[in-house]
């Protein structure tokens, strides 16, 4: 009895430990974000003397929407968020599409050479983006393009150019591939031998039991576009066109440009917060898909 008595203790004790370990990096993690919301809520003073603090946490004091308002006031933050919504809208959807496909084509397709187009695709991931960004730029800098004006000189200055280059993705090629080779191949066979073809097997077969890869595979692309940064500010010269990250600089350079000279931080956190809650609520709505397909996919080969 004694000895069931000492395991008991271990593992009540193991476990206080864990749940101990887990509560102190969720607060790391979540301690940041919840500064951010709760000072977006405080006037600006407010918000100084309580950083010092354990009521910059809180949601104490003088709250109000004003800091939302008068930062809508300051910048397009509303063009800003639209033109964010919808590149990466149309570049996740397009990118499922593509990305899917192809990872079909070369987990459940027999060909001559897909070995070596999945070698060359994922030799493509060790590439950062700052070493083409240059290249890909002096690129769309030349293309035409069919609009509005008719036929123009360059893709500068477009959504276009924001969602073309980023369709293809090597990393959701590779999660696919590794998602549907898990699947069972006899699927696929049955499927031919009721007369069915490649495009109806992908369409009425496969994807209908993806669901969480594709889901994974939005997340993690929806995240890279969300926050685009260096390739936005590079193309779009225009307020027209900017995403929101490009946009923070944008009111930055407009909030310390004011007479006082003083930088009202309570603005500033509620930008933050309208480009950051989106992507929690995302996450949130799509978390039990996505470790679903993590759990399921494993990155095996």
């Amino acid at each position: 009895m004694n000895i069931s008595m000492t395991i008991n203790n271990k593992r009540r004790l193991s476990a206080i430990v864990r749940y101990g370990l887990m509560i102190i990096l969720a607060m790391i993690f979540a301690l940041p974000i919840v500064f951010m919301i709760v000072s977006s809520f405080k006037p600006h003073f407010q918000l100084l003397q309580d950083s010092s603090s354990l009521r910059a946490f809180l949601p104490v004091g003088d709250l109000s929407v004003n800091n939302y308002f008068d930062a809508f006031d300051r910048a397009p933050i509303s063009l800003f968020v639209f033109n964010s919504v919808l590149v990466t809208l149309v570049t996740v959807s397009l990118g499922l599409l593509v990305n899917s496909m192809m990872g079909f084509a070369l987990a459940s397709m027999r060909w001559k050479g897909k070995d070596i187009m999945l070698m060359v695709i994922i030799a493509t991931l060790i590439l950062p983006f700052e070493t083409i960004a240059v290249p890909l730029l002096m690129v769309v800098s030349r293309l035409p393009w069919i609009g509005a004006g008719g036929i123009t000189q360059g893709w500068l200055n477009s959504y276009h150019v924001q969602i073309i280059p980023f369709i293809v993705d090597a990393f959701s090629i590779f999660l696919f591939v590794q998602h549907f080779k898990s699947q069972p191949y006899e699927l696929i066979e049955a499927a031919r031998i009721d007369g069915a073809g490649w495009l109806r097997i992908y369409a009425q077969v496969i994807v209908p039991i993806s669901g969480p890869v594709f889901a994974t595979a939005a997340i993690l692309r929806g995240l890279f576009m969300w926050n685009q940064y260096l390739w936005p500010i590079m193309v779009t010269q225009s307020e027209q066109f900017r995403p929101v990250m490009v946009g923070l600089g944008y009111f930055y350079q407009l909030s310390t440009s004011n007479t006082t000279g003083i930088l009202p931080w309570g603005e500033v956190m509620a930008y933050l917060s309208i480009i950051t809650i989106p992507i929690i609520v995302l996450f949130l709505v799509m978390q039990q898909a996505f470790i679903e397909s993590i759990a399921s996919t494993g990155i095996k080969g």
